[in-house]
């Protein structure tokens, strides 16, 4: 057993690392079998020598995110145990320098995560870029507000997003109303970040002069996207054929990105993904990046990342195929 003293400057950031009911500190004292203990300006850590290490190198990072003005939450608590773990959490500093987009509420919006960073830094610095990996990654939140952060700089006159309208298991070609109504639940996910990004009121206004379209992918055929930052999200569930034709659509200054989650395909007769296709077809030109999420880089619940772990190791043993 060895003990080692962390030293803070600022009562106010002992407060924030320890966060509510000390629950920073007791995920920290979980992961790594320490004891750490608050004794006025010094953190005393306490345990065996290789675990207080990780467990003053993840105390170090957080306070350097404190530094830099960010707040201390269970999502980066986690995420910096993982960068630990790789001894990768010197980066961590990287990820507060970064400001995508200003929110409607005026709340800046960051990467949380190395691979989140790696995505914005392509989205900059490609043409086309392709976001894959699981759900709860922020890859289509982020390529809306890259968007919403292009148009409000005047680089491009439009956004359109667009999705394949295919079912996830569901039947609602029953629902009431025209066509639109019909469509709009395929939709709701890229209403909610632009709603995010702007407000339920400039939102209105710049669909109602043609600044904003959001439409299903079939809308996309025979036309030319000039002058436009153009989303596909859960691309995954098109078709060769379709992914094709809308890499086609790309007209002079846009820009374009596509989003999925290659484990949720939802195509019916076991077709083969569209999105699966490009990344094969698409990965050694020049201008357009392939960008692939982790579950390292989930930004929701602790539990959407265990729940990613889980299926992914069932599916690796072949257990599923044992109960057809």
């Amino acid at each position: 057993m060895i003990e080692q003293i962390v030293n803070i400057d600022r009562m106010e950031h002992t407060v924030a690392l320890f966060g509510n009911f000390d629950e920073n500190i007791k995920m920290l004292e979980r992961e790594y079998g320490v004891a750490i203990l608050s004794r006025g300006s010094d953190i005393k850590v306490t345990g065996e020598i290789e675990n207080v290490s990780k467990a003053v190198r993840a105390i170090e990072s957080l306070l350097n995110l404190l530094n830099k003005g960010e707040t201390i939450n269970e999502q980066n608590v986690r995420y910096v145990i993982s960068l630990v773990e790789d001894s990768a959490e010197d980066k961590i500093e990287s990820l507060v320098t970064d400001c995508v987009c200003i929110t409607a509420k005026g709340r800046p919006l960051k990467p949380k995560t190395l691979g989140q960073k790696r995505y914005i830094e392509a989205l900059k610095n490609n043409t086309i870029v392709l976001g894959v990996g699981p759900a709860g990654t922020g890859k289509t939140y982020l390529a809306v507000a890259m968007a919403v952060a292009a148009f409000r700089a005047h680089a491009v006159n439009r956004i359109i997003l667009t999705r394949p309208a295919v079912e996830a298991g569901e039947k609602l070609g029953f629902l009431p109303g025209d066509l639109q109504n019909k469509v709009d639940p395929y939709l709701r996910p890229l209403y909610d970040a632009l709603f995010d990004m702007l407000g339920a009121e400039n939102y209105q206004r710049f669909v109602e002069r043609g600044n904003i379209e959001v439409a299903p992918l079939a809308y996309m055929r025979g036309r030319t996207l000039d002058d436009s930052f153009i989303i596909l999200d859960e691309a995954q569930n098109t078709t060769p054929e379709q992914m094709k034709m809308f890499l086609t659509r790309l007209g002079m200054n846009s820009k374009a990105v596509i989003t999925g989650d290659i484990t949720q395909i939802d195509l019916p007769d076991s077709r083969r993904s569209g999105l699966v296709e490009a990344m094969r077809v698409l990965k050694n030109i020049d201008d357009i990046a392939v960008i692939q999420f982790t579950e390292k880089d989930v930004v929701r619940h602790v539990l959407v990342q265990k729940i990613i772990k889980a299926y992914e190791k069932y599916y690796e043993e072949g257990k599923h195929k044992k109960t057809l």
